[in-house]
C-alpha cells in the first residue's frame, strides 16, 4: 500500500469527505458474486473445453507448485488497479495447496502452467485470491476456463457461493467474470492523500 492511501466503499460518504479534503482518487475495484444456484452448467463446461485447446485444465497438485511460482514471478507486474487489487508474490509457503486453499491452472506439455486461480475456501464459500495466465496466452481464455474448473469441481464438493474481484482498468477480467455469472455487488474507490501530507 503506497503511504497513506486510503480504500473505502463507493458509497460511503467518507468518500466525498475525502475529495472535499483534497484527497486524490487513484483508482477503482469491484467484488463479484456467484452462488450455486447461478452457474450456468453448460457455459462453464464450454469455457474448460475452451481452455483444453491449450492445455489440461485439472486442479494443480504438489507436483506443479514449481512451475505455478515461475508464472507468479513472471507475472508480478501484470495486476492492474493498485493497493486494492495488489498481488502478493508466491513463496514456496503461500504456493502450497490444501483441502482449504485450492489452485486450477491449464499445464502444457505436462508441466508448463500457462494460467491458475487460486481459491480459499471456508466451509460453504470459496474466495478468489487470484487468476493470471502467461502474457503469451492472453486472450486465449484460458483465466476463464480456469475459473470455470474450480467453480464446476467446487460446486460438486457442496459451495454455495463464489466471491472474485478486480480493477475496473481490468474490463477482460470483468467481461470474463461476468461470462462465468459473477455479478458485481460492491466498487471500492482508492484515494492518495493530499500532496505534502
Amino acid at each position: 500500500m503506497q503511504p497513506g492511501q486510503i480504500v473505502v466503499e463507493s458509497d460511503d460518504a467518507r468518500c466525498a469527505e475525502l475529495e472535499a479534503a483534497g484527497w486524490v482518487f487513484v483508482s477503482r475495484s469491484w467484488a463479484a458474486q456467484l452462488t450455486a444456484s447461478g452457474v450456468d452448467v453448460d457455459a462453464l463446461s464450454g469455457a474448460v473445453q475452451r481452455g483444453r485447446r491449450h492445455g489440461d485444465v485439472r486442479e494443480l497438485g504438489d507436483a506443479d507448485l514449481d512451475s505455478v511460482l515461475l508464472l507468479d514471478a513472471a507475472t508480478l507486474a501484470h495486476y492492474p488497479g493498485g493497493v486494492a487489487t495488489q498481488h502478493r508474490p508466491l513463496t514456496q509457503s503461500s504456493a502450497r495447496l490444501s483441502r482449504t486453499r485450492r489452485g486450477f491452472g491449464v499445464v502444457a506439455g505436462g508441466c508448463r502452467v500457462l494460467a491458475v486461480t487460486y481459491v480459499d475456501v471456508d466451509d460453504r464459500t470459496a474466495e478468489t485470491e487470484f487468476t493470471v495466465a502467461a502474457a503469451d496466452v492472453r486472450g486465449l481464455g484460458l483465466g476463464t476456463a480456469v475459473k470455470a474448473a474450480s467453480i464446476l469441481s467446487l460446486v460438486r464438493e457442496g459451495v454455495d457461493v463464489f466471491r472474485t474481484g478486480g480493477a475496473e482498468k481490468n474490463r477482460v477480467i470483468l467481461r470474463s467474470n461476468q461470462h462465468l455469472g459473477y455479478r458485481v455487488d460492491e466498487e471500492w474507490l482508492t484515494f492518495s492523500p493530499p500532496s505534502g501530507v
